[in-house]
């Protein structure tokens, strides 16, 4: 329900307009401004009804202060002095509207259902355009493998759907970026998506920032405060690091998805709700099952759809792609004109593991462009673990010398070993380095296991 503030200084106006409202909205009334004020700072309002002339209090400069604590605080003013004047400096102040005494109870719920819906809009309206900067779009996520194609395939498939997805993958591969991509190609996209790291936050605080509480519920909750799913209402909750939950916090999470509804702490009125939810983890959660450490019936609940990204060290024919896309884009965000790599610096890159994956990856541009002083990152340009990092390949290892007198086959097969060894046993990218089919490759290594 949506929350109202009146401040106005006749004691029975603050009551039969709370009368009045409180079926629809939850009112909260006051006659002294400066406990208005502090209500305000306390906790978030949706709409103010304030009287333009509280005593001796101009109610414009109560205004101001309001908005200044709260920009999207709607306030519609309450005056028995309907000048021209007095008006339009309400509004030129930040109000959404004004009424005249004596009140229009009808006109009053026109007026503040409107405003209401403006709130929303307008709120909307600035949270898009914010994600929309962000470009969270499948474009977004830069790939050209095989393995990520059927990423985006599945995407595809339960964009449109409310069907629970689990999301995982190792740190740094990228499970935030495919949540959003779902939310923002899926039916939900014009609603919120709220994202929360469950690994993040300590226990004590975990439930609040997921369920919401009551002012009072808790020591040092000094004012109401709405709990992710609560601010996901119509939209999408994202809960990061899942595996992370403390046991005791599962079971309230799988009531909350059995019965689609949530309590705030220090509450007894249950909130139903509307909420697409994803859910991911760098764990092994079915091991984590069997340990005891996560609940099986929760483990069902969220993976009824699991997509799972693949290391980059399993995608590597991506990274080049990548490389230049965070070339590209630290050169934007750092006004830098960097052109590109050395062969020396690219050998490196394109055979490093990267066990930190894109995060790792997308940190390395960025360190290397920040320090190099040419238009080309070189090898001193990169961080030590680059730097120091041994790459071996078939002509760095061995000299053509090393190879005279070897009979055709022996050298064939050293070739083959050691270009397998270079794409980190990744048989197609091999078998494209070579130019033969991923077949014959395997032909040929069962052949040298034989000899």
């Amino acid at each position: 329900m949506d929350k109202i503030l009146i401040i106005d200084d006749e004691a029975s106006i603050c009551s039969s307009l709370s009368f009045a409202l409180e079926d629809e909205f939850i009112v909260t009334a006051t006659t002294d401004p400066k406990k208005g004020i502090q209500y305000v700072k306390d906790e978030e309002f949706h709409l103010c009804l304030l009287d333009l002339k509280i005593g001796n209090v101009n109610g414009i400069h109560v205004l101001e202060e309001l908005k200044g604590i709260q920009n999207d605080l709607i306030v519609i003013m309450i005056t028995a002095y309907g000048t021209i004047s007095t008006s339009v400096e309400a509004l030129q102040n930040g109000a959404y509207s004004y009424i005249t005494k004596p009140i229009n109870i009808d006109e009053l719920f026109s007026t503040i259902k409107q405003a209401l819906h403006y709130r929303k809009l307008n709120n909307q309206v600035h949270y898009l355009s914010n994600e929309l900067e962000k470009k969270y779009r499948y474009e977004e996520i830069i790939a050209k493998s095989n393995e990520m194609d059927q990423v985006f395939s599945l995407i595809d498939k339960v964009k449109d759907v409310d069907t629970n997805v689990l999301i995982t993958g190792e740190s740094g591969t990228g499970k935030e970026l495919v949540a959003r991509a779902i939310h923002f190609s899926g039916k939900r996209k014009t609603e919120h998506i709220e994202v929360l790291n469950c690994g993040a936050i300590p226990e004590q605080l975990l439930e609040s920032e997921l369920f919401g509480h009551e002012k009072g519920a808790f020591t040092g909750a000094i004012s109401s405060k709405e709990g992710k799913f609560q601010l996901s209402q119509n939209g999408t909750i994202f809960l990061d690091e899942i595996g992370d939950m403390p046991l005791s916090l599962q079971v309230k999470l799988l009531r909350v998805l059995q019965l689609k509804e949530v309590t705030p702490l220090g509450s007894n009125k249950p909130i139903k709700l509307n909420v697409r939810l994803l859910a991911a983890t760098n764990k092994d959660l079915l091991d984590a099952v069997r340990k005891g450490e996560f609940r099986e019936d929760l483990y069902f609940r969220l993976n009824v759809v699991e997509i799972h990204l693949p290391p980059l060290r399993k995608r590597k024919e991506d990274l080049n792609v990548l490389i230049y896309h965070f070339i590209d884009k630290m050169n934007k965000e750092l006004q830098k004109q960097i052109k590109g790599l050395t062969p020396k610096a690219e050998a490196r890159l394109l055979a490093y593991n990267y066990p930190g994956n894109i995060r790792e990856l997308s940190n390395v541009i960025e360190s290397a462009i920040v320090i190099s002083e040419g238009p080309y990152i070189d090898i001193a340009d990169l961080p030590p673990p680059l730097r120091e990092f041994d790459v071996k390949t078939p002509s760095a290892t061995t000299g053509i010398g090393a190879y005279l007198g070897l009979p055709l086959k022996t050298l064939e097969k050293e070739f083959i070993i050691e270009t397998l060894k270079y794409n980190n046993n990744h048989k197609k990218n091999t078998a494209e380095m070579l130019g033969i089919s991923e077949r014959s490759l395997r032909d040929k290594l069962k052949q040298y296991k034989q000899e």
